[in-house]
């Protein structure tokens, strides 16, 4: 079916209601697949920004992907919140925030967008890119809850804002517009009025451009839930088509239902012909029953973006944290130059837990980026290298 088209109307039992074109993430086992992260040292865990944490982060990239160098700076947007004794507290502070990189290291430009102009009460991971003129941009963000709420929601919507790049960091805001709503049939509502245990949050939510080179259409995929299932774990990667009318909801790309709740961040990209899926889960949203694989990069190949889809490496680990230390790194982001990039996390446990070990908590949470690595796309194979 075409890229820009709405499969069919979203009405009736939305358990009922079936996409005509979706790819299944059923792996069968998980073993010696994929690649493992080096392992992460107390000399790795540098705070970028005194008193802040940071996490989730995206790169300003170009049209085609590629990773944008303005004055010898690459410029990095991560989440952001100060340093709270429980790092979970974070969540519901989160603003963006943007950073550069250059041969003199990091600065940080503050807060990417301005005060009072999110519709929500936070700001989540999305992707942002420069345009032609080298200067005006688009940042696409996720606003989780609504302004003015006095108990934090988990609501979760897709929003595209113009501004500008200047010397001293991004200015010059239009207003957020809302790109697409989930439907309640094929994407849940991510509306949960209170706060669910880890891992089990519906999503609609880490809005990632992506332009096909072969049709030239513009897309948006993002992490999603099944609104067809009534499964606890319905975890699945939706796309939005900019079409002529505007931003269009279209079928889903991939569902991992009865294995996943959270395929996160989302994100697609091409090589050699070839397009792939790549998302972020840990090991404690894979449903009971099911393989169960660890905290890692996974993903997905196929010739077009509608697929047909076939994991990667076999059964889709693309990349995992060391066994010894399993938490130790999350949230990937794949760029253009093949680097992918993430947050240091629960870093240097060596077995122990947090939840024995509570004095933990605050003194091994990395929140700062964490070393980059890269990959090797082979076809269906992905490699670290």
């Amino acid at each position: 079916m075409p890229d820009d088209t709405l499969s069919h109307a979203h009405s009736g039992n939305p358990l009922q209601v079936r996409p005509l074109a979706t790819g299944a993430w059923r792996p069968e086992r998980f073993g010696a697949d994929g690649g493992h992260i080096p392992l992460i040292g107390a000399e790795d865990v540098r705070p970028l920004v005194p008193g802040l944490d940071l996490w989730d982060c995206w790169p300003l990239t170009r049209d085609d992907g590629s990773t944008a160098a303005i004055g010898g700076r690459h410029y990095w947007f991560f989440l952001s919140a100060p340093q709270f004794p429980d790092p979970v507290q974070r969540h519901g502070q989160a603003r963006i925030r943007l950073l550069s990189h250059g041969a003199d290291g990091w600065r940080d430009h503050g807060n990417a967008l301005p005060d009072g102009l999110n519709p929500g009460s936070r700001e989540w991971a999305g992707s942002a890119v420069l345009h032609e003129d080298g200067v005006s941009l688009t940042l696409y963000f996720t606003a989780a809850g609504r302004r003015g709420e006095q108990a934090l929601t988990f609501e979760q919507r897709l929003f595209a804002v113009d501004g500008r790049l200047g010397p001293g960091g991004t200015g010059d805001w239009g207003e957020p517009a809302e790109i697409v709503a989930a439907d309640g049939s094929l994407y849940a509502l991510a509306n949960d009025a209170v706060e669910r245990g880890p891992g089990t949050l519906k999503a609609f939510r880490d809005p990632f451009y992506f332009r096909d080179p072969a049709t030239g259409k513009a897309h948006i995929v993002f992490t999603a839930s099944a609104g067809w299932s009534d499964d606890p774990h319905n975890g699945m990667i939706g796309l939005a088509t900019l079409t002529k009318q505007g931003w269009i909801l279209g079928d889903p790309l991939v569902e991992a239902i009865g294995v996943n709740n959270e395929l996160e961040r989302a994100q697609a990209h091409f090589r050699d012909g070839r397009y792939y899926l790549f998302w972020s889960t840990q090991s404690h949203t894979f449903a009971p029953g099911a393989p169960k694989g660890p905290n890692g990069l996974y993903g997905m190949v196929g010739e077009s973006l509608r697929g047909p889809w076939r994991p990667v490496n076999g059964s889709g680990l693309v990349a995992a944290n060391p066994a010894n230390e399993p938490a130790q790194s999350y949230s990937w982001v794949v760029t253009g130059e093949d680097e992918v990039w993430s947050f240091v996390d629960y870093w240097g446990l060596a077995g122990r837990g947090i939840a024995d070990h509570p004095e933990l908590l605050r003194s091994h949470f990395g929140g700062t980026a964490a070393p980059v690595f890269k990959l090797a796309f082979a076809g269906d194979r992905v490699d670290v290298i």
